[in-house]
């Protein structure tokens, strides 16, 4: 069969937590990149660490959109799905597009497994399907144990490398090479070989099976995508950031201290950092959320970079500490990788509701600046740019990211470190004698004088500080000002902010839709189709989330329409109606998932047909 030409699929793995879903879906996604497809990822966990075997609460997915096209998202509604077993077909049957292919291992539809998932015994749910969709039923146990039949593993162990006939299999159906995943293999069982050849041998198998059957099954080519000459790899929004914070210690000539406690989805950050010892990087895995912080104030008070981070739950625990390190107008970033709350809420599952949080979680007077990272290769320069402002106006910043963002991955043309900004720590002349550690200069940024150094002793604390001298004060005019002084600060770092620039559109029209996050992906293809069919809407995405940019409200102005989407129930918008008298139009998702560019879609078109209703009234 000749094979046929796409410019992009999309294809959800899912099976059982313990079907490899993640390493195949992972795997296939380094070999498209390799091929020189442009892709966007999203790794779906169940909730709980052992859900029951064959529920669908312990179903694990793997999204992968890749193609020979520009990609934003991990897709919509899913053109392949691969189901391991009955479980995994009914998660996921919604997602799949008419006519779309269903992959699935036979053996994972027996009574058993049929009952785990709550079907009925009798049930025949993929033959249900066949009137409108394609099904290709494979029994991938059995293939995986014929072709291991030589294998000295035990049936368990063989049946684990199940996951590789699917990879072989898809791999033949796309044309792709075997050749990076036998390395990896190799490498990753390289104290295990007979493990290593097992999987390598089904690899081979999967793909052989595809060309031994090749003339009733499909095939398809989705050729590399056009993209900026420069030398690219795949990365994952957790290790952007840590790179993103290594990058700024390297270019402030500061030493990077990471204190944190391990909690979902930010623990990926301290393992990527703990590899970079070689740049100056210490880690500290500490006993709680409240000593990790504090040992990275303490860490900046040394003359360090200090970084924490943590999600929701942990970041309210370090709530008091981030107060202290206000008052202490010392470098720090804090990393809220966010999920679904409240309290333990969703922990493997993505959301946006952490905003207010960020702004407003402190007792007393507190801002900082927030930032917010749009994908998994933004976070990098989301982390960077945190870091340098942290630096050189001596303040916490908080940088949002979320699960989608953490345990997603894209291409990634890293920049090389003469293409990245300088970033200069604001140190004390101490030749200038008395030195007030609190005066400042004409930014309101107060000077950094290390511990140890001549004519630099300092006192500094929880209570309140003199005007310049930083002494102790209880003094209540003294009180009054500080807290203008440190709002005052803050505010005036949005003078430096870079022009606001429209990620889609015209700088006026019907409708802007403001997005921030990991909302990007969708609401940059609903905008830029929406204009394609000669709808007048633009798309800006927010960075700076406080201060807000000071252009933002003559922005804003030169719309009919306002249209905030957010994965939570509405949380910025509420900050655009308050803060600039507009009637934004909230369009929120909490569903523990990414934004899809079609509800995007579908909730612009509202608003348009709204503002041609109005006009013709």
């Amino acid at each position: 069969m000749t094979p046929q030409e796409l410019s992009k699929v999309t294809i959800l793995f899912s099976g059982d937590s313990g079907d490899g879903i993640q390493l195949t879906g992972s795997e296939f996604s380094h070999t498209a990149a390799l091929y020189g497809n442009d892709l966007s990822t999203f790794p779906d966990f169940p909730a709980e660490i052992r859900a029951p075997i064959g529920t669908v609460a312990g179903v694990s997915g793997f999204r992968l959109n890749f193609g020979s096209i520009e990609i934003h998202t991990p897709g919509g509604h899913v053109d392949v799905l691969v189901v391991m077993n009955a479980a995994a077909l009914k998660k996921n049957i919604e997602d799949l597009r008419p006519n779309g292919l269903i992959i699935a291992n036979s053996s994972g539809f027996d009574k058993r497994n049929l009952k785990l998932a709550g079907y009925d015994e009798s049930a025949t749910p993929l033959d249900d399907l066949r009137d409108s969709h394609r099904i290709l039923e494979l029994d991938v146990t059995k293939l995986t144990r014929e072709s291991l039949k030589e294998s000295s593993l035990g049936t368990k162990e063989r049946d684990r490398s199940k996951n590789m006939f699917v990879l072989g299999f898809l791999y033949w159906i796309y044309g792709r090479s075997l050749e990076r995943t036998t390395q990896f293999l190799t490498e990753k069982f390289a104290k295990r070989p007979e493990i290593a050849q097992a999987n390598i041998a089904v690899l081979k198998a999967g793909y052989h099976y595809g060309e031994t059957t090749e003339a009733s099954l499909p095939r398809y080519v989705v050729k590399p995508a056009p993209q900026k000459p420069g030398v690219y790899r795949n990365i994952s929004g957790n290790q952007a950031t840590a790179l993103g914070l290594v990058a700024a210690s390297q270019k402030s000539g500061l030493d990077l201290f990471y204190g944190s406690y391990p909690i979902t989805p930010a623990s990926d950050i301290l393992h990527e950092l703990a590899k970079h010892k070689n740049f100056g990087v210490k880690t500290f895995q500490a006993e709680d959320e409240i000593a990790a912080i504090t040992a990275a104030i303490g860490a900046s008070f040394g003359g360090a970079m200090g970084v924490t981070a943590s999600s929701g739950p942990g970041i309210a625990l370090k709530g008091e500490a981030i107060g202290l390190a206000v008052m202490l107008e010392l470098p720090l970033v804090i990393v809220n990788v966010q999920r679904g709350g409240p309290s333990t809420g969703l922990p493997t599952k993505t959301e946006q509701a952490d905003l207010f949080q960020a702004m407003y979680g402190r007792n007393g007077e507190a801002p900082l600046p927030v930032f917010a990272a749009k994908s998994p290769s933004d976070a990098f320069d989301a982390a960077f740019e945190a870091a340098k402002y942290a630096i050189e106006y001596m303040t916490p910043v908080m940088l949002l990211s979320d699960g989608y963002i953490a345990n997603g991955s894209e291409p990634w043309m890293f920049p090389t470190s003469g293409e990245l900004s300088a970033i200069h720590p604001v140190k004390a002349n101490l030749s200038e004698q008395p030195y007030l550690p609190y005066k400042r200069n004409e930014r309101g940024v107060r000077s950094w004088a290390i511990p140890g150094q001549k004519d630099g002793e300092h006192r500094i604390g929880g209570l309140e500080k003199e005007i310049d001298t930083g002494n102790v004060s209880y003094d209540a005019r003294n009180h009054e000002a500080m807290v203008k002084i440190r709002a005052e600060r803050i505010e005036k770092l949005a003078e430096s902010y870079p022009p606001l620039e429209m990620e889609e559109g015209e700088a006026e029209g019907d409708v802007l839709v403001i997005g921030w996050g990991s909302t990007y992906g969708a609401v940059k293809v609903a905008a830029r189709d929406l204009n394609r069919d000669g709808f007048a809407v633009s798309h800006l995405h927010l960075r700076h989330l406080y201060p807000l940019h000071p252009e933002l409200g003559h922005v804003i102005s030169r719309f009919k329409k306002v249209v905030v989407p957010e994965l939570n129930n509405g949380q910025l918008v509420k900050i655009l109606r308050e803060k600039y008298l507009v009637d934004a139009i909230p369009y929120n998702k909490i569903q523990g998932q990414p934004l899809k560019a079609d509800e995007v879609h579908e909730a612009l078109m509202n608003t348009i047909r709204s503002i041609v209703k109005n006009e013709k009234a």
